[in-house]
């Protein structure tokens, strides 16, 4: 049972599925860690949104999903890693990530890297804990 002990395997169908060798959720005790989460469709065959807006608000939403799906919610995330192609586009992204995160926001990283799965714009991880 997920929150009692040792590591457990999660998913959902909510979201696309792992494509490689990772899994979507591993739970850990209380701790549930996040896989990084990229802009694709549903399916996991295309990128999904072209722009930092459209891209941000579609990882954050498939975060939603998954966090939903292990009957959590943005206040359970204790911390996430933000993934940028560009740090010009962090005001965006800033905006939006705090529509999500309203009360008691994780603590959080963002970094601009050289390159990121399918050429996306955006990826985000997190952590988060059952109550």
């Amino acid at each position: 049972m997920p929150g009692t002990g040792g590591k457990v395997v999660l998913s959902t169908d909510k979201t696309y599925p792992a494509i490689g060798p990772y899994s979507q959720m591993v739970g850990h005790g209380k701790l549930i860690y996040f896989s990084g989460v990229i802009p694709l469709n549903k399916e996991g065959t295309g990128v999904q949104g072209t722009t930092i807006e459209e891209q941000t608000r579609l990882v954050l939403d498939y975060i939603g999903m998954q966090l939903q799906s292990q009957g959590l919610d943005y206040t359970d995330v204790l911390s996430s890693t933000v993934y940028m192609k560009s740090l010009d586009d962090f005001a965006v992204m800033n905006k939006i990530y705090g529509e999500y995160f309203k009360e008691a926001p994780p603590a959080r990283a963002t970094v601009e890297v050289a390159r990121l799965p399918r050429d996306v714009q955006i990826e985000i991880a997190v952590v988060a804990a059952r109550r």
